[in-house]
């Protein structure tokens, strides 16, 4: 008897260490809505490519697609800082950022550079990136303001010879 009640104890504290580690290792949730930097309306990407902490691995896994084009983004607790670009075309071109222009003024192979944000500024009052693609009168018209856990950016399409460009560095 007492072996059995023993061998149960140590299994339950065995579960309760293991879900005690997964629950620490949840993340964060995000909510993305992406704009039209030249309109201002909502637009449903392919995907969503999150980069963090200036690495270069990508995770679109981490983005669950809602159908009106929102996202819900899962970061790992760890994470401090926090990238994201989309694709359109069935996921072949990527949309420009709007805001990485107007910050970093290099590029890579003809595509701005990418601009970071603190996960924990997006977390405690909500984040809206800036638009470079449009002028002032866009920004006055809207108005956007962001929810505490939600970020909103602005992208635009890829021109002809921004496409020839991404095209010939891969």
């Amino acid at each position: 008897m007492f072996r059995i009640t023993h061998r149960v104890f140590a299994l339950f504290v065995c579960m309760a260490a293991l879900c005690g580690s997964l629950c620490s290792q949840t993340g964060k949730t995000i909510t993305i809505r992406m704009l039209d930097g030249k309109t201002g309306k909502l637009i449903t990407p392919s995907n969503y490519l999150v980069r963090v902490d200036h690495e270069q691995t990508i995770h679109a896994n981490w983005v669950v697609q809602n159908e009106n084009g929102t996202g819900k983004l899962t970061v790992p607790s760890g994470a401090t800082d926090l990238a994201i670009q989309a694709t359109y075309d069935s996921a072949i071109s990527c949309y420009l950022n709007c805001d990485a222009n107007k910050d970093h003024g290099a590029s890579d192979h003809g595509q701005a550079l990418d601009r970071w944000y603190k996960i924990s500024e997006i977390l405690a009052q909500g984040v809206v990136a800036p638009n470079d693609c449009a002028g002032k009168k866009l920004s006055e018209k809207l108005h956007l303001s962001a929810k505490p856990g939600e970020f909103v950016f602005f992208v635009r399409k890829q021109n002809w010879l921004e496409q020839m460009q991404d095209f010939s560095a891969h």
